[in-house]
């Protein structure tokens, strides 16, 4: 088993990363937290229909009551009506403050789950059993939960850490071919903007079977960098914004399809390539980087363009988080491995938000 801890404190907690974990999930949390008697289960409809019988059963043997709370899959959930409707069963549950909440899921459940445990009661313990690959690596890792308004996407939320975070690669195995894709498309970002040794693994890969023999290295490569990152940025106020890599575009791209005919991971994989092939051109980027990094989107079958013209797209951008005021933070490699942050001008973004062919 792999084990990674981050560093954050009083609310420091470990991420464990083995195959088959799953089934020692309740031991783990009853050792972690003992005086709880609960656990509300956070999933979407599913994942429930997949994992939740089996989870519940897990859970009931460890000696805990079990409440699955489960709502319908996709980011069109992820909104103050299904939160305060997961906060009111918490407490039809009659949740205490010593119990717990676990979200067994994808991005939508582990952010909305998080965020209701931040809230119930002013807080209560929670943990993550990311089942995507996308929450795997990233969103399951970092303390950030939110829900999306109608002005955009996380707008309210906090940072909130968990207990601990519970991976097991074995759950991947019944995700769809589009969302392994979808998911392997923030790990790319890992290796463009820190690590060029897990950038290099994606370059070697041969087929699916390859893939699959790599992913625990591939979940642990993206985990570690991003527990430092979260070490020295916890409230995403500067470095930690390098993460952000890609999704200046990507978000904007999801916002002008309403979130409907882009998975977040393509949004990402195309905002990535888009900003690259500008900021190659531009010379802050070292030649050849975009054709490697297209290479490599190419092989997970992830997009690397869009047809919309940049004023239409650059409205949808204006609702980023990145955004402060009339200056926005924009996330460039120099080259594969390493990256930078810059600060514009609003007014500059075209410079640097061009769309179409990468």
């Amino acid at each position: 088993m792999a084990k990674v801890k981050v560093n954050l404190g009083k609310a420091s907690y470990e991420i464990e990363i083995r195959r088959g974990l799953l089934e020692e999930v309740g031991e783990r949390i009853k050792t972690i937290t003992p005086k709880a008697e609960k656990v509300a289960v956070i999933t979407d409809d599913n994942v429930s229909a997949i994992y939740g019988a089996r989870f519940k059963k897990i859970l009931e043997k460890s000696g805990f009551e079990v409440r699955i709370i489960s709502f319908p899959a996709g980011e069109e959930s992820k909104n103050l009506g299904t939160f305060g409707n997961v906060l009111n069963t918490l407490a039809e549950f009659d949740m205490s403050r010593s119990d717990v909440l676990v979200t067994l899921s994808g991005g939508v459940p582990g952010d909305l789950g998080g965020f209701a445990a931040s809230a119930y009661m002013r807080g209560i313990p929670f943990y993550q059993i990311p089942t995507s690959i996308l929450a795997q690596i990233d969103s399951s890792v970092g303390g950030k939960v939110a829900v999306d308004l109608p002005g955009g996407k996380n707008l309210a939320g906090a940072f909130y850490q968990p207990k601990g975070v519970f991976i097991d690669p074995d759950l991947l195995e019944t995700l769809p071919t589009r969302y392994v894709h979808d998911g392997l498309a923030e790990a790319v970002k890992y290796g463009c903007i820190g690590d060029s040794e897990l950038f290099e693994i994606f370059e070697s890969l041969k087929d699916r079977e390859d893939l699959k023999a790599h992913m625990e290295e591939i979940i642990l490569h993206c985990v570690l960098q991003k527990a430092r990152v979260v070490e020295e940025d916890q409230f995403d106020n500067g470095g930690r914004q390098v993460l952000n890599f890609g999704h200046t575009i990507g978000h904007g791209i999801e916002r002008y399809f309403n979130y409907g005919t882009y998975t977040h991971g393509e949004g990402v994989a195309m905002g990535m390539s888009l900003i690259t092939a500008r900021s190659e051109k531009l010379g802050i980027t070292e030649k050849g980087t975009t054709e490697r990094l297209l290479a490599v989107l190419k092989k997970l079958s992830l997009p690397t363009s869009i047809g919309i013209p940049a004023h239409e797209l650059i409205p949808e951008i204006m609702h980023d988080k990145k955004r402060r005021g009339r200056n926005i933070t924009l996330v460039l490699l120099e080259k594969i491995g390493k990256s930078k942050l810059l600060t514009i001008s609003t007014d500059e973004l075209s410079k640097y938000i061009s769309t179409g062919q990468a």
